[in-house]
């Protein structure tokens, strides 16, 4: 019997230097992280002080790749509490300068720290900023030697077959980048509610909202006493804006005792229970219905809402006094699980 040999899948070795290019891209920032000493808290206080003590912004600059890694940073930077902005060298040096202001801090990027964008940027930089700091990975570097306060990461083997094209070096400026980023968020206390009003939109906005920030409030609100009729509550009850089919009904101390809907009146009529219209509406109502306080995160009160299959939820305060609704139909439109529409109203 002959044995047949097979040649390599191509699949199989495309998968495998993928895989190389991961670990060894891993490998390289578990040694960075190893080589982090004083400099890192000397550039932390730095840019803590910029956007504090010393109001100011932080300027990140860089060319190429480094570039790239820059704009994310100041990106990272601004929305997690610390203002940033980003310096394009080349602009820089032909009048944006002017940005610049004498309470910034500059952090330049460059693996080298031999750029010739990054020095021409630098030397001018210096006498107009309170410091300059330099993201490198060359600790002799001219930028080095011209900053104030070096951040050197060392040596990285780049990880592309050729060792040419920035890879490891990216990937650690980015992850260093990250760490000061999120070190200063955590000296600061910067908390999910300080992130929500600089992500009012998209995904992340979503799930930061409050309910207090979607709820229907004040005129919108059909509120009336547990004492009247559900004759005279639906012949006055007046409502503006947006249309709800919740009544909130109220105690004698304005504290919310219940809830009746439209859909509770259709059935009062479809059962043939017409003297019940001319009875007080506390009678018929919703005793006790599911409420949610102020504060709460719109995504647990869209969960609460679909668990229990109601349409309606009513928003109170720490009285137990109705501030707001919240209405299925108003969070249609917020994507993610208010998407998945309640079944049903709250009912007796």
């Amino acid at each position: 019997m002959t044995l047949q040999l097979h040649a390599p899948d191509p699949a199989d070795e495309r998968l495998e230097l993928a895989r190389q290019v991961l670990r060894k891209e891993a490998d390289t920032l578990d040694r960075v992280a190893d080589r982090l000493d004083g400099r890192f808290l000397q550039v932390v206080e730095l840019l803590r002080d910029c956007s504090g003590t010393h109001p100011g912004r932080v300027a990140v600059g860089g060319t190429g790749k480094s570039a790239d890694v820059g704009r994310k940073l100041a990106g990272t930077l601004a929305s997690t509490g610390t203002r940033a902005y980003f310096l394009d060298p080349t602009r820089a040096v032909h009048g944006d300068l002017g940005t610049a202001h004498p309470s910034d801090v500059a952090l330049l990027l460059s693996h080298s720290g031999e750029s010739e964008e990054i020095l021409r940027l630098a030397r001018p930089l210096r006498s107009m900023v309170r410091a300059v700091v330099a993201l490198t990975g060359n600790e002799s570097s001219s930028l080095a030697r011209l900053a104030d306060v070096s951040l050197v990461y060392g040596p990285v083997e780049e990880v592309c077959p050729l060792t040419l094209a920035p890879s490891a070096s990216t990937t650690t400026m980015l992850a260093l980048g990250d760490a000061l980023a999120f070190v200063l968020m955590a000296e600061r206390g910067f908390a999910a509610e300080d992130f929500a009003r600089f992500h009012p939109a998209g995904n992340l906005g979503r799930k930061l909202l409050k309910v207090e920030e979607v709820m229907r409030q004040g005129d919108e609100l059909r509120q009336a006493p547990e004492t009247d009729t559900v004759r005279a509550v639906f012949a006055h009850v007046r409502q503006y804006g947006r249309r709800t089919g919740a009544v909130l009904l109220l105690d004698g101390d304005g504290r919310l005792a219940g809830l009746f809907t439209d859909s509770d009146l259709a059935r009062l009529i479809e059962n043939r229970q017409d003297a019940a219209l001319d009875r007080a509406i506390r009678e018929v109502m919703t005793r006790r219905p599911i409420t949610v306080g102020l504060g709460v995160r719109v995504p647990e009160a869209v969960s609460l809402m679909r668990q229990k299959k109601i349409s309606e939820l009513p928003v109170v305060d720490g009285d137990g006094r109705p501030v707001g609704l919240l209405d299925v139909t108003d969070l249609l439109g917020l994507g993610g699980e208010a998407e998945q529409r309640p079944a049903a109203r709250q009912t007796a």
